[in-house]
């Protein structure tokens, strides 16, 4: 029997250990396939976080503000000086080419009358767009009496555009006004390519030859004298990165970034969000972002008009915006301007009679105290509550709003002068340094806001006194107790007798006795008369027999919401209002017995330019059209011969206007309110913590109101009668008629129906003649 062979398996030599170098490269290899997955990790994350952001929305966008527009027609009242100012604000330049927007020129007539041709810049309105124009208008005597195209057709309206007058910023406090590609000058693109990343249009995201070049010169000079970031990542750095970071942290990052965005993005894209993205200025806590925005901060103009100087500047900026401050480094502004117009010339962007002009040409900037977007902090601050009431602060300060107020730049540039020169007037002449002041203009029948300031420092941004200060009104109340009596025709007119003698009341277990302010009694006179007059004696004992009730109800129809204590001290004023409210009732007097809710603004569009809200006009009748022509013709007296006369000969002689003085106890509060057929203005004087000040109704507010009106356009006080009022001679004595030549007549309005049929003893009145007439009779 043959033995079976068996195989038999070879023994197994034993694992040679690793050396230390196999050990080294081992760990070596999973070191680096960790940190190669971390940084693919890493890497798909920033890639999301790149495409995330620039997909989406790419930033929160403040609502912006803007004035009502200054409209044009034949027969406005204008004056040259104030259609100038509004030209400056808007940034027009005077004497330019005026083939191109934003340029006027001016000619002086040889009689009279100035000419104007302009070159408009047209605007997107919120019910049609305006396109930019060349125009000729006309004003003589304070009134636009030529409006002609360029062909010399008439033209029924020419709006300029609205001035921007603030906005409502993201928490992070940047504005800027975004702008495509293809809208930018194309010097601009240029220009900032040549000096910012001269070969952004060939690299992917990173040069390292910037890099390297930009090494080299720091090491050379011993400190940083050039940065080798490109256009892309000077995009990442401040679009997705923070300076929180140290450089190493964020220069990684950056690289990466820069990258990713070449990758997914056109050159075209990644340009313009870094025109719209660079910082290139302050303006107190808001970021100015954008050349758009970069533009209007330090030229108030488009971008597309800039010259070309402006253009280097700009450009010249994006190094380092507080460093080339040209306000407070204007030098040093200058010289970086000009080293970017060297760039200019040697890539023969510009020729050389361009590059020396240029070069010489002053800086051009804004003053600083006109860069400041929150100029009217008292409106803005009416503005912002009107608007909480519809949107949520949110919206407010990301979504690009645009909202359209009432605000007239020239009466609200006239109302701050005048309240500045007024202020320091009065308290250089009593010593005293505390008057405080609120004072607001609206127009007449729209109800809309024209004005507002509530500081003596017009500009500060603090306690609103218009809205908030609520200040007893003193004789402001006595109109509603005189309307409550005219509301009631078959009792009251103008000439019934009130009497004036003292009078005394019991209230809450007190008597009330109140004075006239002259401490004398004036016995029985008519009704106007003791309005004009703003006796307190007879107003009272007016207020106490029509009742209380009566004159609350009446107050109340006028637009006051709050509440009125029952009480006889509110019939002289007792009761505490603000400016503000004071004129919503005002105003009701003012247009013909019609009461408006008083506005500021006007329309609200997205940023899309599609309409949110309207504010519409809410008119309604509170008062008959003949008991408010006969409160206003006592008004008017008020001014001709009552507590307002001083208003007399300071106003135009043909102006007719008419108000109420307001003096509380002690003088501790002077009002005035007044209005024109055009405008309201309410004032308010006095001092926040209530104490007396020097000044009654008259001399204090009174005088503010007059310095306002004289120097605005403005319309008269209609005096035609409504159907049923008609205007004839009347005595003062007993109500009858009377005639004109007769002694102790008036020419007075009075109802129709109600008009007296006796006629009173006529004594002729004597003439005025002078020395030499009475000689030859």
């Amino acid at each position: 029997m043959t033995k079976r062979s068996r195989t038999r398996k070879p023994k197994s030599s034993p694992a040679k250990p690793l050396t230390l170098w196999g050990k080294f490269w081992r760990y070596t290899f999973y070191a680096v396939a960790i940190v190669t997955l971390l940084m693919v990790i890493w890497t798909i994350y920033l890639d999301i976080q790149v495409r995330e952001k620039f997909e989406g929305k790419k930033w929160a966008l403040p609502a912006r503000v803007y004035a009502q527009p200054l409209e044009l027609y034949q027969g406005l009242s204008l004056t040259p000086a104030l259609f100038e100012q509004e030209l400056k604000a808007l940034g027009y330049s005077a004497n330019g080419d005026i083939r191109k927007p934003g340029n006027y020129v001016k000619k002086n007539h040889f009689i009279s009358g100035v000419d104007y041709q302009i070159h408009s810049r047209g605007f997107v309105f919120w019910d049609k767009t305006e396109t930019a124009q060349t125009f000729r208008i006309t004003i003589d005597e304070n009134l636009v009496t030529v409006l002609l195209d360029q062909a010399g057709a008439d033209l029924p309206l020419v709006r300029l555009e609205p001035q921007e007058i603030g906005g409502f910023y993201p928490a992070n406090r940047e504005d800027r006004l975004l702008v495509k590609l293809e809208e930018i000058p194309p010097l601009l693109g240029e220009t900032l390519i040549a000096v910012e990343d001269k070969h952004f249009l060939e690299h992917h995201g990173v040069s390292p030859m910037a890099i390297l070049r930009a090494a080299w010169v720091n090491v050379s000079h011993g400190g940083v004298r050039q940065g080798g970031s490109t256009i892309t990542q000077q995009l990442v750095k401040n679009f997705y990165l923070t300076n929180k970071q140290s450089i190493l942290q964020r220069k990684i990052p950056e690289a990466i970034m820069a990258l990713l965005l070449e990758i997914h993005y056109s050159k075209s894209e990644i340009l313009e969000t870094y025109i719209n993205e660079v910082f290139l200025g302050q303006s107190g806590d808001r970021e100015i972002n954008g050349f758009a925005l970069g533009a209007q901060h330090y030229f108030r103009r488009p971008l597309t008009e800039l010259n070309l100087q402006q253009i280097a500047f700009l450009v010249g900026v994006v190094k380092g915006a507080s460093y080339y401050n040209p306000w407070k480094h204007p030098e040093r502004a200058k010289e970086r301007r000009n080293v970017v117009l060297s760039v200019m010339f040697n890539e023969k962007l510009i020729d050389e009679a361009q590059y020396k002009s240029a070069q010489t040409a002053p800086l051009g900037i804004v003053s600083e105290s006109a860069i400041s977007m929150t100029t009217y902090p008292a409106f803005m601050d009416l503005v912002k509550r009107q608007l909480k009431e519809d949107y949520q602060e949110k919206d407010l300060r990301s979504e690009g709003l645009r909202i359209f107020t009432t605000l007239s730049p020239a009466l609200q540039r006239q109302a701050e002068a005048t309240v500045v020169a007024r202020i320091q007037q009065m308290e250089s002449r009593v010593k005293q340094k505390n008057t405080q002041v609120g004072f607001m203009v609206t127009s007449v029948g729209s109800g809309e806001i024209l004005a507002m300031v509530s500081d003596k420092n017009p500009r500060f941004d603090g306690y609103n006194r218009v809205l908030d200060a609520k200040r007893q009104m003193g004789s402001l109340m006595k109109p509603f107790v005189y309307l409550a009596a005219l509301d009631i025709p078959q009792a009251y007119h103008l000439m019934t007798p009130v009497n004036d003698d003292p009078v005394s009341y019991k209230s809450g277990g007190k008597w009330w006795a109140p004075q006239n302010y002259d401490k004398m009694s004036h016995g029985n006179l008519p009704l106007y008369q003791a309005l004009a007059n703003s006796y307190n004696q007879s107003t009272a004992r007016l207020g106490m027999t029509l009742g209380l009730s009566k004159v609350i109800k009446t107050v109340k129809k006028a637009g006051y919401s709050g509440d009125i204590e029952n009480l006889p001290s509110i019939l002289l004023g007792a009761k505490e209002m603000t400016p503000f409210e004071v004129a919503n009732v005002y105003h009701t007097i003012a247009a013909e017995g019609v009461y408006t809710p008083l506005q500021a603004i006007r329309e609200v569009l997205t940023a899309e330019g599609q309409p949110l809200k309207r504010y519409p006009l809410e008119l309604e009748q509170r008062f008959s059209a003949e008991s408010i022509f006969q409160l206003q013709f006592a008004l008017q007296q008020v001014m001709q011969t009552g507590t307002g006369r001083s208003a007399v000969n300071q106003l135009p002689p043909d102006l007719v206007v008419a108000g109420k003085t307001g003096t509380t106890n002690d003088q501790r509060d002077s009002w005035f309110a007044g209005f024109s057929g055009e405008h309201l203005a309410v004032v308010w004087m006095g001092n926040d913590d209530n104490t007396v000040t020097p000044f009654s109704g008259a001399s204090g507010a009174l005088q503010l109101w007059i310095d306002f009106m004289k120097k605005i356009p403005t319309r008269s006080l209609n005096q035609d009668p409504p159907p049923g009022v008609v205007f004839d001679w009347l005595d003062i004595a007993s109500g009858k008629l009377s005639a004109e030549n007769c002694m102790g007549s008036v020419w007075i309005p009075i109802r129709e129906e109600f008009k007296p049929l006796q006629k009173a003893e006529c004594i002729i009145r004597p003439e005025n003649k002078n020395w030499l007439q009475r000689i030859f009779n």
